[in-house]
């Protein structure tokens, strides 16, 4: 496949940015910590983590799991910025440390490989099984789609692949190991499409202006703007009727509050390059694990 511009080939960026700041980066762990991406990978963290405390893994299990996804989603957080820097810089990005120049390329990639190391031991910490799902579901997903996939239709695959897979890296890693219940994975695997849908949002324009051709962007925003929440509240509604049970009032309840967060998030149009899209998906899978914690249903 010919070269492009706008590929991902931080390896080669030179050190040196067009801005003339990098050599005045005095304070490189506050910009690292700027760059990881550190609100969604705290999110996706803490909600994992109440999955294995709901699901039985006691406190030492539930420890494990949460360094072991933090480790992770830092991963891939710096991962996203390093291959992003060169398309970043062209669109002007001043929320990316690696597109004022504050944060060389080269720095982001080696604290992705350094996430990245230090995730693999900790996954395996849950057991081989568990520790697989978590580095060939979450992890690997999250790498290709930085890498490759973000620019192709199969955009949403990763995501889908890799939170369908969070409640399997939590049951196999149980005393008694087994698969979680199919609304799990269902509703992990819609939540993370809605996620997409939502985060690619702000940036669709200058996504297609230095060549990222995901689903979302050959959608376009109006599309996305419903289609996001819809594929969020499916996310939901798969939770509330999927355990076994009768529904509660309050599931009703919050189910009612995530459609109002997903549509007034999402669908009501945003300033540019307003992060709330992706903050109010953030908060509709907070809503959704909610639910599984106030009901008790567990995922096996």
């Amino acid at each position: 496949m010919p070269s492009s511009p706008w590929r991902p080939d931080y390896l080669s960026w030179v050190s040196i940015h067009p801005s003339g700041v990098l050599a005045r980066t005095t304070h490189r762990v506050p910009v690292l910590l700027r760059s990881c991406h550190l609100e969604p990978a705290l999110a996706v963290t803490v909600f994992v983590t109440a999955l294995a405390v709901t699901a039985g893994r006691g406190v030492a299990g539930s420890a494990a799991v949460a360094a072991a996804v933090l480790a992770g989603q830092l991963s891939v957080g710096w991962c996203n910025d390093a291959a992003d820097a060169q398309r970043d810089t062209a669109c002007g990005r001043r929320d990316k440390p690696v597109a004022t120049g504050e944060l060389p390329p080269r720095a982001a990639a080696v604290a992705a490989g350094t996430a990245l190391g230090l995730c693999v031991p900790l996954s395996l910490l849950n057991g081989a099984a568990a520790g697989a799902a978590h580095l060939g579901g979450m992890v690997a997903a999250g790498w290709t789609y930085n890498l490759r996939l973000k620019h192709t239709v199969l955009s949403p695959l990763p995501y889908a692949t890799g939170f369908g897979s969070l409640p399997a890296f939590v049951t196999l890693g149980l005393p008694s190991p087994c698969w979680p219940a199919w609304w799990a994975v269902t509703a992990g695997a819609l939540l993370g499409v809605g996620a997409h849908l939502a985060n690619v949002l702000p940036d669709i324009e200058n996504d297609l202006a230095t060549g990222v051709r995901g689903l979302p962007q050959r959608l376009g925003r109006p599309a996305c703007r419903w289609l996001a929440p819809f594929v969020m509240l499916a996310a939901v509604g798969v939770v509330v009727a999927g355990p076994p049970g009768a529904v509660q009032i309050s599931d009703w309840v919050l189910a009612a509050v995530a459609a109002i967060v997903a549509v007034a998030g999402t669908a009501v149009p945003s300033a540019a390059h307003s992060r709330w899209p992706f903050r109010a998906a953030i908060a509709v899978a907070g809503i959704a694990v909610a639910q599984l914690l106030l009901r008790g249903s567990d995922m096996v």
